[in-house]
C-alpha cells in the first residue's frame, strides 16, 4: 500500500508540474520542493524509498504517518499544486470535465482519458492519507464521473483498467463521491401515458443516502421555457429505488429537462457530490391527428373548383384531371395529442410521372393549416412538358411522431402542351439495379418436332453391312491359323504383352460405350488414361520384341 501511495503521489506531482508549465503562476523550484522530492524519490542506503514520510507496519500494511515539519511543508505543497491543477481542467458543453493530453515524457503519451485516470487515481490517494481535506468543488469531482462514464467501452485493455481504475477510485474516495443522475428511458410515449423516471447512484450503481429530485424547469431546443410547466418534486418508489412525476400534460416534442438533486441530510453534502442543474435530453412522443384533409382542382381565375375530401383512416384514393391552365390546391391540418397545432419536421407532397420524373413540394403554413397550390401554367417547363398520369403521394414524419406515414393520395391526368424544339429534356432516370442484375423471365421454348427416320429394319441391314469386314477378318484368322510364337515366353515381358493387349480392347470397349451413352467430355477423359497406360505397357513389349529380334540376327 506504500508502494502505491508513492506511485501516486508521483503521478499528482507530475500532473501538476506538466499541465501546469505553461501557466505563469507557477512558482520556480522552492527548497521545499528539492527537500520533498529527495525525501520521496531519492532511495536509501536500504533501498526504501520516503523513510520519514511513511512507515508501513504490521501485516495489513497499515500506514503510520510521521509528520514532522518538513513533511506537514510537503503536504501543504500538493494540495496547493492540485487546486491549481484543477483550476486548468478542461470542459465540454454537457458539463463533462477531463485533463487535456500531455507528453508526460518523451517515451510515453498520455491522452486525455490517461491523465485523467492518474490524476484521479493520485488524488485519491493522497486524500485517503490526508488528515485535511482536499478543497476541490462537487461539481468538478462529478464532471470527471461524466467523463468516464460517458467512455463507453474503450479500445484498449490498457485504457479499460485507467476507466475502471478511476470509477473505482469515484466509487469511494474521501473528497467528494459523485451520485449520478440517469434516466432509465429517454424516449416516451404519451400514447402509452409512460412516466418519467429518475434515478439516482454512484457511479457503479450503488443506492445513493436519501435525497429529493426536482423538475425545476424544461426548455423546448430553442432554449424556451415551456410555461405551463412549474417546478414538481418527483416522487420516490422505494421498492424499486426510482424517482417518478406524470408529465402527461406536457405536448410532443423534444425538451431539456433540469432537474435538480438535494440530500435529506445536510451534512452529507460534504461528503457527495450532486452538482447543480442536471439538464437531460428527452423526447416525447405520440399520434399526431391529420384534419381536414383535401384536394381540389380549380381554374385558374378560381370561378369554379371541385374538391375532394381526403380521409387517412379510410385509404381514400382520388383520381383527378386538369390541364395547364387550371391548378390544383392540397390542404391539411396537423394537431398533437394535446389538440395544438403540430409542425412536423418533413412535409412533402411528391408527384411522380409515368416515367419515374418525380417532383417534390413542400407546403407552407398559414393559419395552423398546411397549404399547397400548384399552378399548372408555371410548372410546365418544371414538369418538361410530360403528359400524362402523375402519382401524388404525402410524406409526414418526425422524430416524435409515432405515426409517421407515406401516403399514396391517387393520381391525377395532367394535359400539357407539347414541348417547344429548345426544351430542356427530361434528366435520365438511374437504372434499377434489381431488375437488371435480378431473376430474369423465364424463357419458354418448343423444340421442333425430330424429323422422319428410316424404317428400323434399313437400319439393321446397315449394321450388318459393316459389321461384314470384322466377320471376314475373323473367319481368315481361322483358315489361315494364328501365329503365337512371337508371344514373349518370359513371366514379365509375358504380363506386359497382355496388359497391351488388354488396354487395345478396352479402348475399343470404351468405344463401344461412347456410342451407347458416355458423352464425349467423359470418353476423352477415361481415353486419355488408357493412353498413358498404353504408352507405358506398348513400350516395355515392343521394346523385348525389338531385343529378341536383334539377338536371332546376330546368333
Amino acid at each position: 500500500m506504500a508502494k502505491h501511495l508513492k506511485v501516486h503521489l508521483f503521478l499528482v506531482l507530475i500532473c501538476g508540474s506538466v499541465l501546469l508549465s505553461n501557466g505563469s503562476v507557477i512558482r520556480p523550484i522552492s527548497d521545499a520542493h528539492r527537500s520533498a522530492a529527495t525525501e520521496l524519490f531519492v532511495p536509501s542506503h536500504d533501498g526504501s524509498f520516503g523513510r520519514h514520510l511513511v512507515r508501513v507496519t504490521g501485516r495489513g500494511g497499515m500506514i503510520q504517518k510521521v509528520l514532522d515539519r518538513a513533511h506537514l511543508q510537503l503536504i501543504a505543497v500538493v494540495k496547493k499544486d492540485i487546486n491549481k491543477l484543477f483550476d486548468r481542467i478542461k470542459r465540454y458543453d454537457d458539463g463533462t470535465l477531463y485533463f487535456d493530453e500531455k507528453n508526460v515524457d518523451p517515451d510515453q503519451y498520455k491522452g486525455p482519458l490517461g491523465t485523467s485516470a492518474s490524476v484521479v487515481s493520485g488524488v485519491s490517494a493522497f486524500a485517503a492519507v490526508s488528515s485535511e481535506k482536499l478543497n476541490i468543488g462537487g461539481e468538478k469531482i462529478l464532471g470527471l464521473a461524466k467523463f468516464f462514464l460517458s467512455i463507453g467501452v474503450p479500445g484498449t485493455t490498457k485504457d479499460f483498467f485507467y476507466q475502471i481504475n478511476s470509477l473505482a477510485s469515484l466509487e469511494s474516495n474521501r473528497v467528494s463521491i459523485p451520485l449520478i443522475l440517469s434516466l432509465p428511458a429517454t424516449v416516451l410515449s404519451l400514447t402509452s401515458k409512460d412516466q418519467l423516471k429518475a434515478e439516482v447512484t454512484t457511479v457503479f450503481g450503488s443506492p445513493s443516502p436519501p435525497l429529493t429530485v426536482s423538475l425545476l424547469k424544461i426548455l423546448t431546443p430553442d432554449s424556451k421555457e415551456v410555461t405551463s410547466f412549474e417546478k414538481k418534486e418527483l416522487e420516490y418508489d422505494q421498492k424499486n429505488r426510482i424517482h417518478f412525476l406524470d408529465i402527461s400534460n406536457i405536448d410532443v416534442g423534444k425538451y431539456s429537462l433540469i432537474f435538480e438533486v438535494s440530500l435529506n441530510d445536510p451534512e452529507l453534502a460534504e461528503n457527495y457530490a450532486t452538482g447543480g442543474q442536471i439538464s437531460v435530453t428527452t423526447f416525447l412522443t405520440g399520434n399526431i391527428k391529420i384534419d381536414k384533409a383535401e384536394i381540389a382542382i380549380s381554374d385558374s381565375d378560381a370561378s369554379s373548383e371541385s374538391v375532394k375530401k381526403l380521409d387517412l383512416s379510410k385509404d381514400s384514393i382520388v383520381s383527378l384531371s386538369a390541364n395547364h391552365l387550371q391548378k390544383m390546391r392540397l390542404s391539411l391540418q396537423l394537431k398533437s395529442p394535446l389538440g395544438k397545432s403540430f409542425k412536423p419536421h418533413q412535409l412533402i407532397v411528391k408527384l411522380q410521372h409515368e416515367s419515374k420524373v418525380e417532383h417534390l413540394f413542400v407546403p407552407d403554413m398559414s393559419s395552423k393549416q398546411y397549404k399547397l397550390v400548384l399552378n399548372f401554367l408555371g410548372l410546365v417547363e418544371k414538369f418538361y412538358y410530360l403528359s400524362g398520369r402523375y402519382n401524388i403521394e404525402l410524406v409526414i414524419g418526425d422524430a416524435v411522431m409515432e405515426n409517421s406515414l407515406l401516403w399514396s393520395l391517387g393520381s391525377i391526368e395532367l394535359d400539357l402542351p407539347e414541348a417547344p424544339e429548345k426544351a430542356p429534356k427530361p434528366p435520365a432516370q438511374p437504372v434499377d439495379l434489381l431488375s437488371r442484375f435480378g431473376p430474369k423471365e423465364e424463357i419458354s421454348h418448343i423444340f421442333r418436332a425430330p424429323e422422319k427416320r428410316p424404317p428400323q429394319e434399313l437400319s439393321l441391314g446397315f449394321m450388318g453391312l459393316t459389321l461384314l469386314p470384322l466377320l471376314a477378318f475373323l473367319i481368315g484368322l481361322l483358315r489361315i491359323g494364328v501365329n503365337f510364337k512371337g508371344f514373349p515366353s518370359s513371366a514379365v515381358p509375358a504380363s506386359f504383352a497382355v496388359l497391351f493387349h488388354g488396354g487395345i480392347g478396352a479402348v475399343l470397349l470404351l468405344y463401344v460405350l461412347f456410342w451407347l451413352k458416355l458423352d464425349l467430355f467423359t470418353t476423352l477423359k477415361a481415353l486419355g488414361f488408357l493412353g498413358v497406360f498404353l504408352l507405358f505397357v506398348g513400350h516395355r513389349t515392343l521394346s523385348y520384341l525389338a531385343s529378341t529380334s536383334a539377338k536371332q540376327k546376330t546368333a
